[in-house]
Order: structure tokens, then C-alpha cells, then sequence
């Protein structure tokens, strides 16, 4: 049974709320507090907030069409029709697309997105691969019995407690198999050196979660990140509860320097403005949203 929490106004640590809080700390400001800003400014955020990007689309819109597809899988175990299925991601990738601003175009670095080539190719391709694998399969023979208990990209922000602390670890899929919980991370970025750590610290992360909501030893709980691009390619890992006791301490360590730039934690007011300093690495804001506020491109 996955817990329900009431909400508080104090800060909940999450991977991507540490990695923005790492790179470059203006960029945390405008990114969580943007209310604190001036009025006349927060319109201006907000769009600045919400722009996208090729990569971060693709990805967005993978995922969205794999939850439909693993719904589907819920409602009727019958072999998927791959035309109709085609027919619908692309209907449904058009749809979210037409609603997007691309940082891309914003910052006039390309004059149109290609929708057939730019997001749908790699979408189609990275679904496709999925449908190919050993692991679709797998859940049409050994996941199904159990499939009034997934959890498929559950409601809200994945809100658990680590080291007592709030915390979001929202797992894209959840399933038991036997006594086992498995979790499958979708990922369509490369497997590459860099992205395995990050992932690994990630799958973390979901074992916390499941270890907390569903009071399972970790053992029990099988993470996976699957790689949808260029091939399919899963990367899993095991954890024991020293790993998870290093983990807790690390986002318990994490969370207490973004305390730092509270005036007040408990109501996760934060600092002024000019206390959240630009990154040093100029680099970075090459493809900061936000990079027309601060002058520096």
C-alpha cells in the first residue's frame, strides 16, 4: 500500500533538485523559486521554466506512450496490433508536441523542429525496440497474473521519507513478480559511462521508495534501467542495506545544503536572489533556459 503524506511547505529533496541545485545555484532559484521573484518577472519564468528540448521531448513523450501501452496491457492480454499501436504513438506524440516551446527555437539556435525527424524516428524507434524485446515478453508470461498491482507512473511526485527527510523517487513502473518487486526505470539518453552512475544513484533511489511503501527487504527489489536507444539494453544492479544506508546519509547531507539557502526551511522560504550565485562554468549556460536573465550568452 503506498503511503499518503499531507502537504508541507518544506523542501523535498530529489535527484533532479540536487543536480540543478549542484550546477549552477541562480539556476535552482528561478527553477523552485520563482514565486519569490518579482511579479513582473514571474510571468517570464514561468515560460523560461516550462521550455523543452529535442532530448528532453523524446524522452517525455516515450514515456507517456510506453504508460498507455503497459495500461493497455492491464485491461487485455491480447498481442499488440503493431500497426494501430504505430498509428497511435504517432498521433499522440503529434499532440504533445504541438503544445511544446522548444528552447531550440526560443533561442532562435534552429529556425523548426522536424517532427517527423527529430521526435518521431528516435520515439518510433525506442518504442519499437521495446516491443522487440525479451522483456515485453517476459511480462506477457511471467508479469500479467499480477497485474491488477502495477504501478505505472503513479500520481503525484513519488513523496517517501529517507533519513527522515521528504523525499520524491517516482518509479516509471512497478511489478511484482512472486515474492519480488521489480522496478524498470525508462531511459532513452545512451548508456554511456557518465549516465550509469547517474542511473545507478537513481535506482537508489526507487529501492528506497519501494522499501518504504511496500516493506520489502532489499533484496526483494529488483531495479532496472532500461535503455530504449540505440538498442534496448537493460543495466540492473543490487543493493543491500549498507548501500541504502550510505544512500540515506548522502541525501540527508544533500538536503541539509539546500537548507542552506532557506531563510526559513520548515517554510522553505529561501534567501534573496543575490545570494544564489551563477555557475562559474559558462558552459553550462549554453543551454540554461534561463540564460537571457543573466546576461551571460
Amino acid at each position: 500500500m503506498i503511503r499518503r503524506f499531507e502537504y508541507t511547505d518544506i523542501l523535498g529533496w530529489s535527484h533532479s533538485r540536487y543536480n540543478t541545485f549542484q550546477t549552477c545555484k541562480r539556476k535552482y532559484y528561478y527553477s523552485y523559486y520563482s514565486r519569490s521573484d518579482e511579479r513582473e518577472l514571474q510571468i517570464k519564468l514561468n515560460t523560461l521554466k516550462n521550455l523543452t528540448t529535442v532530448a528532453l521531448e523524446i524522452g517525455n513523450i516515450t514515456h507517456q506512450i510506453i504508460s498507455v501501452l503497459l495500461k493497455r496491457m492491464q485491461k487485455t492480454s491480447e498481442p499488440i496490433d503493431t500497426k494501430r499501436f504505430t498509428e497511435f504513438s504517432k498521433r499522440k506524440a503529434r499532440e504533445i508536441f504541438d503544445t511544446k516551446i522548444f528552447q531550440e527555437i526560443y533561442y532562435e539556435e534552429r529556425n523548426t523542429i522536424d517532427f517527423e525527424k527529430d521526435i518521431y524516428e528516435p520515439v518510433l524507434k525506442g518504442l519499437t525496440n521495446f516491443l522487440e524485446s525479451e522483456r515485453l515478453e517476459w511480462l506477457f508470461s511471467e508479469a500479467l497474473v499480477n497485474k491488477e498491482r502495477w504501478v505505472i507512473e503513479p500520481e503525484g511526485f513519488g513523496e517517501c521519507r529517507i533519513a527522515d527527510m521528504k523525499a520524491y523517487c517516482k518509479v516509471d513502473f512497478l511489478f511484482p513478480v512472486g515474492e519480488e518487486i521489480h522496478v524498470l526505470d525508462w531511459k532513452t539518453g545512451k548508456p554511456n559511462k557518465v549516465n550509469k552512475v547517474k542511473h545507478r544513484e537513481q535506482l537508489k533511489g526507487y529501492v528506497t521508495w519501494v522499501g518504504f511503501h511496500l516493506d520489502k527487504t532489499y533484496d526483494q527489489i529488483k531495479p532496472t534501467a532500461a535503455y530504449l536507444l540505440p538498442e534496448y539494453k537493460e543495466v540492473s544492479i543490487d543493493v543491500n542495506e549498507y548501500d541504502i544506508a550510505d544512500f540515506a546519509d548522502k541525501i540527508k547531507r544533500q538536503t541539509e545544503d539546500m537548507y542552506e539557502y532557506c531563510s526559513n526551511k520548515l517554510e522553505n522560504i529561501p534567501l534573496e536572489k543575490s545570494r544564489f550565485p551563477l555557475t562559474q562554468n559558462r558552459a553550462i549556460c549554453e543551454h540554461c533556459n534561463f540564460r537571457e536573465l543573466c546576461d551571460r550568452v
